[in-house]
């Protein structure tokens, strides 16, 4: 067989299947394969005119129809099928080809594939793709980590197959190791909080404003048009409008309230605890998933436990939400990118923090109008400790908090769950405080197991025990 294609994908359920359309309709020549040909004629089946594209039957023949250095891009799912199919491919590989992992990985998967795929002469690629179905279609945001040269040599496909801004291509080298699957996995921790904010102005807007579907949708419509764009309020107002074929009801009302999950926001939580990184809105959106799968207890619950009795509907405050949206939306990103800091110096990946706003203003899931402003916050301070340091971001919490304080206050009163906007709000007081109560703590601890504290009148670093009577 001559060898011909520039790529293989690996993996052709619906992700894999549209960015190898991706991959050939910007005019490289690629390979398919799968486990079972069946997706990989199903992926031919919807080639157009023009494109070239191979479907290997085995991995054996898949390695052979590419050019050298091969490079091989895995689209399976996370964990044990990565491994298995690494072990799949590597027989027929030779050193310096490239393989790179596409899917959700966890960043420790990673790191451990690029070390003993590196010993034994291989490259590995840890990318982070974010878009969905329609992304991996029509241009996803890409997050490659590894090598640089690897990047390099990956850089001609992955700039034309991704989305494009105004200023350039959403993909760029995110750094060594396991860089790029550590920045997509803050990602959607970030689209976890994200997704939670919306969640709670939703149960606010109709349980306590007492909106109809209709004009949920618009407020929406109009929230799209301002400050707020974004696709994840875009596909809010879709949803809002959709009704249900069967019933006739708002499609939104007909879905059971069990959120799932596939893992990525809880690595996020359990990654940030291991670096001592607070992300409170992150960690509530992960706990409302948790919650909402308690299903049969709430319900039961229901029955037992009642809230505050006032449902009188409240008017006037469809401003003040979106502001405690936006206030809120301001802290999940800045405890996001504060991982991201923290983890780069231990890890020493090199990451560009406004670049990484950069690439995420298009193709992605949290795709938004505001990325742009973080991409210019960091661009003028490449060290800048905090998001809420911003003039401009920090600027407009310090201008809005009263919505945001009277919104969260509302909720409390009429009984409504805001895990994520109410943890957003006591991370900023955490974070604008010179003193917190946790000098109590620091007694507690030393009185009942000895374990010292340092005096607000002593040098930092000083360490002294309380003999407490």
């Amino acid at each position: 067989m001559q060898a011909n294609s520039q790529i293989c994908v690996v993996g052709l359920a619906v992700m894999g299947q549209n960015l190898a359309l991706n991959i050939a309709r910007n005019g490289f020549p690629m390979t398919v394969f799968n486990r079972s040909f069946g997706k990989t004629e199903a992926t031919l089946a919807r080639c157009e005119e023009g494109y070239q594209m191979f479907g290997a039957k085995t991995p054996e023949e898949a390695c052979a129809s590419l050019v050298r250095p091969r490079k091989v891009l895995l689209l399976v799912k996370a964990g044990a099928p990565v491994d298995s199919t690494i072990e799949t491919f590597l027989p027929y590989l030779q050193s310096g080809d490239m393989i790179i992992d596409a899917g959700n990985s966890h960043p420790d998967d990673t790191e451990r594939r690029s070390k003993d795929l590196a010993a034994m002469g291989f490259r590995f690629v840890g990318m982070g793709v974010s878009g969905g179905e329609e992304g991996a279609l029509n241009g996803p945001s890409m997050m490659p980590g590894g090598e640089r040269s690897a990047y390099d040599e990956l850089a001609p496909i992955l700039n034309k197959i991704s989305a494009q801004v105004d200023d350039g291509a959403c993909v760029t080298h995110i750094g060594k190791g396991a860089a790029g699957h550590f920045v997509k996995m803050v990602h959607n921790g970030i689209e976890y909080g994200d997704m939670q904010l919306i969640a709670e102005c939703y149960d606010l807007m109709k349980n306590v404003l007492r909106m109809s579907h209709t004009q949920m949708a618009d407020t929406f419509a109009q929230w799209n048009a301002d400050f707020l764009e974004s696709f994840l309020i875009e596909i809010t107002e879709r949803i809002l409008r959709e009704v249900d074929s069967e019933t006739k009801q708002p499609m939104v009302e007909i879905i059971l309230d069990k959120a799932g999950q596939k893992g990525t926001g809880r690595w996020t939580s359990e990654i940030a605890l291991r670096y001592g990184t607070p992300v409170p809105t992150m960690q509530a959106a992960v706990e409302a998933r948790y919650l909402s799968a308690m299903k049969t207890q709430r319900v039961h619950a229901s029955e037992q436990l009642a809230g505050p009795s006032n449902d009188t509907p409240v008017e006037g405050m469809i401003d003040a939400i979106r502001d405690a949206l936006y206030c809120s939306k301001i802290c999940s990103y800045a405890q996001g990118l504060d991982l991201l800091a923290t983890a780069d110096a231990d890890k020493q990946w090199g990451l560009d923090l406004s670049e990484i706003a950069r690439i995420w203003k298009g193709g992605c899931i949290i795709r938004a109008r505001f990325l742009k402003s973080i991409q210019a916050a960091y661009g003028k301070q490449k060290g800048l400790a905090n998001l809420l340091l911003d003039s401009e971001l920090g600027g407009f919490i310090q201008e809005h908090q009263g919505a945001w304080r009277k919104v969260v206050a509302l909720a409390a009163q009429r009984g409504i769950p805001t895990l994520a906007m109410g943890a957003s709000l006591s991370y900023f007081d955490s974070y604008r405080r010179a003193s917190l109560p946790q000098n109590l703590t620091q007694a507690q601890r030393d009185l009942f197991g000895a374990h010292t504290f340092e005096r607000t009148d002593k040098p930092e670093g000083e360490f002294f025990h309380h003999q407490w009577t």
